[in-house]
């Protein structure tokens, strides 16, 4: 049953987790050590977790997929409260920070108690991001979500006015993503390659339409640390970001599909003992509604530059300690942290 809450309440402890994570990893940060890089940051947040006002859970932690340090799905933090879930990743982009490159934040979303789908052990899903409204299971037939795309674009042009050559989505150059990379391109949508940052490409789609379905003016920003705004992202990617992707989704808006997309026989056995055949199913889309069910907190701290629809410097060292900008997807506020120490 999921508990019904207020994320306002979350704000300022998610905020403190993530920018203690991003501080944490600062001074790693361009070394070619992710794994040390990683480890610090899980400390400093795992720290800054522990006095949170709620009854927390780790569901999913970013690490297992990488074999990389990570907060364990499963683990309890907070000294009481609500009774809230946590899905996280103190670094995503961990390559990113260790090469000192930009696109690097810790991330942390939060909803009620099992609000977000159980993904067990799976590492990846086959996911569509998108900040035009109302798509659904039905839109993918056979559970293709490639075969959304022509509508999707369609129905993004409409809203914003433009013709379907500016319409833009994103997708991680992959090999298993080949299908959906041709589905762009048939469209006649601009397909945006990328190598990593699959949360920062999906929070820019969240930001990236001109318009949304009621006609109001939506921002575009099309910030010097990337390369433009983006309506979608599309492909097979990890599960953890699929799940903390799905909390900005309830908090900004637009809409979001997935489906389990193993990628080894070993996963999918994994997954069919943990959570049943079902789930393994091609045709078995999720929605929005069943990815995250109820309203949610994201909270992002940039450990190196990002554009995630507001620009972030990244983490600096000042004289008393480190500074950390953040981002509130429930309030829409950014701001920076001050922290001693570094």
């Amino acid at each position: 049953m999921i508990v019904s809450l207020d994320v306002a309440d979350l704000t300022e402890p998610l905020v403190a987790a993530v920018a203690a994570a991003a501080a944490g990893g600062l001074p790693l940060v361009g070394g070619g050590d992710g794994d040390a890089l990683d480890g610090a940051a899980v400390a400093a947040m795992r720290r800054a977790l522990a006095s949170a006002p709620v009854e927390g859970r780790v569901v999913v932690g970013e690490g297992e997929k990488d074999e990389a340090p990570m907060l364990s799905p499963g683990e309890r933090f907070g000294r009481g409260g609500v009774a809230v879930d946590l899905a996280v990743d103190p670094v995503d982009g961990t390559r990113l920070a260790a090469a000192g490159r930009p696109g690097a934040m810790a991330v942390a979303a939060a909803t009620g108690r099992d609000g977000f789908l159980r993904i067990g052990p799976a590492h990846y899903l086959d996911k569509l991001v998108t900040w035009v409204p109302g798509l659904g299971a039905a839109d993918a037939p056979a559970g293709e979500l490639p075969a959304v795309v022509p509508a999707l674009v369609a129905r993004a042009a409409e809203l914003r006015g433009v013709p379907a050559a500016e319409v833009r989505i994103a997708v991680q150059e992959r090999p298993r993503n080949r299908a959906h990379a041709e589905a762009v391109r048939a469209s006649g949508a601009e397909l945006v390659a990328f190598e990593h940052g699959e949360v920062e490409r999906s929070l820019r789609a969240l930001h990236g339409g001109a318009r949304d379905a009621a006609g109001r003016g939506r921002a575009s920003h099309a910030g010097s640390l990337g390369d433009g705004p983006l309506d979608a992202v599309l492909g097979i990617g990890g599960a953890p970001e699929g799940i903390i992707v799905a909390a900005a989704v309830r908090a900004l808006g637009g809409s979001m599909l997935a489906r389990f997309a193993p990628q080894s026989r070993r996963e999918a056995e994994r997954i069919r003992s943990a959570l049943g055949a079902d789930v393994l199913d091609r045709r078995r889309v999720f929605s929005l509604e069943l990815l995250c069910a109820g309203p949610a907190e994201v909270v992002v701290a940039a450990v190196t530059p990002c554009e995630i629809g507001v620009e972030l410097p990244g983490a600096e060292h000042r004289a008393d300690g480190v500074r950390v900008a953040w981002w509130s997807a429930a309030s829409g506020r950014h701001g920076r942290m001050d922290l001693p120490g570094g």
